[in-house]
């Protein structure tokens, strides 16, 4: 058979080729290749590009489908879930920073609730003189209006979609440059056991840079993402001064919090 990697538009051989992961629910790098017409290095480059945009997990030999657990959406889809609760969380966590101090704030609906929070606050002239660090373009995008109130810094590095991210290489090397005063950042899992985790890895990698980078640092978290773990691990919770969430809570990692010596701030 001829192989012709550019007998279809990249847009459309990753659709169909992400759609044959879904169907079969394993598919091996050579089946795929022989399937679409296309050569084995070209699958091995989509399904990399795939598995960064969260459609499939990568495994030895191929591909399978995320567990639903597993699966990342995009950030305007996430910041329309519990909207209320992260909006609330947004507000607290934003009360906890004082003119003229230096925050990193990373990417994530509930982060991008308390860069509007932030702004509001701005806004109303009681917040100035704050520089604010994020590897997040729609958070830096949401930060603009309180500009020249706000110095916003972005850290750079190699975009990822879905939460519009910017990871390593690049972001961390930016980050251990630096020390702030106080990281606000996301996760996708809190548990028992005190583990914060995160779906993404790359995205874990950075969040793990922000901690080592900051002097206090504060949690955001709405209650659906306690009892929940993931593959990259953020922390713990010892690493951690505060905890903001909202919703009911699992009583078991309220205890945990509250064994790492955190305050849990549930609004």
């Amino acid at each position: 058979m001829t192989v012709d990697d550019t007998a279809l538009p990249v847009d459309v051989r990753r659709a169909r080729l992400a759609a044959l992961v879904a169907e079969r629910g394993f598919i091996r790098v050579a089946d795929a290749a022989l399937h679409l017409g296309v050569s084995v290095v070209t699958v091995r480059g989509d399904l990399t590009a795939l598995e960064a945009q969260g459609e499939l997990r990568r495994v030895h030999g191929g591909a399978m489908p995320r567990p639903a657990a597993d699966r990342e959406s995009p950030v305007e889809r996430s910041a329309e879930r519990d909207a209320a609760h992260k909006r609330a969380i947004g507000v607290a966590a934003a009360g906890l920073v004082a003119s003229g101090s230096s925050i990193l704030l990373d990417v994530g609906s509930t982060s991008l609730a308390v860069a509007h929070a932030l702004v509001e606050r701005a806004t109303h002239g009681d917040l100035r003189d704050v520089v604010v660090i994020t590897n997040g373009l729609s958070t830096a995008l949401a930060l603009e209006p309180a500009i020249p109130r706000f110095t916003v810094v972005v850290t750079g590095g190699t975009l990822r979609p879905l939460q519009h991210s910017l990871v390593n290489p690049i972001a961390a090397t930016v980050l251990d440059t630096l020390h702030v005063d106080t990281a606000i950042i996301g996760c996708n899992g809190v548990d028992a056991a005190g583990r914060v985790t995160n779906i993404n890895l790359p995205e874990a990698e950075v969040k793990r840079a922000m901690l080592a980078a900051s002097t206090s640092r504060v949690l955001v978290a709405d209650a659906t993402k306690f009892g929940a773990t993931h593959l990259g691990r953020i922390g713990s919770l010892e690493e951690f001064g505060v905890v903001v969430t909202s919703g009911e809570p699992d009583p078991a990692v309220v205890e945990a919090i509250a064994a790492a010596g955190a305050r849990l701030l549930s609004v």
